[in-house]
């Protein structure tokens, strides 16, 4: 079988693949990241240039191993439409350092509140 060069144009199911999502999820991703626009040939069959796949990395990162919801990786990846910038995961790391400690802080007022609650109901 005959290996594609590195910056050969790749076909969906090929994407798919080499990134580890089913083709929908990659259709959807497009939707939703003005950033990412495969080539499209006649019958509308998508081919994803190296920058293309490049995004759909740093999509699938942010959505699967950072944890970001699809508005909050549209704002990094809108804000940087090359989105492969080397210190991007670590900005995106330190900036939701921040917004983590405050969602924890309320998690604990909640709790204390929920206990609060429950110790009143038991009593």
């Amino acid at each position: 079988m005959n290996q594609k060069a590195s910056d050969a144009f790749k076909t969906i199911s090929e994407v798919s693949a080499l990134l580890d999502v089913p083709p929908h999820v990659l259709r959807f991703w497009e939707s939703k990241f003005t950033a990412l626009r495969p080539l499209k040939r006649s019958g509308g069959r998508r081919y994803y240039r190296p920058d293309d796949i490049a995004i759909l990395q740093r999509i699938r990162g942010l959505l699967y191993d950072d944890g970001f919801t699809i508005k909050g990786a549209q704002k990094l990846v809108r804000g940087k439409s090359s989105a492969v910038q080397a210190d991007a995961p670590a900005q995106a790391a330190a900036g939701t350092s921040g917004q983590m400690q405050d969602v924890l802080r309320i998690l604990g007022e909640v709790r204390d509140r929920l206990a609060s609650v429950r110790r009143q109901i038991e009593a």
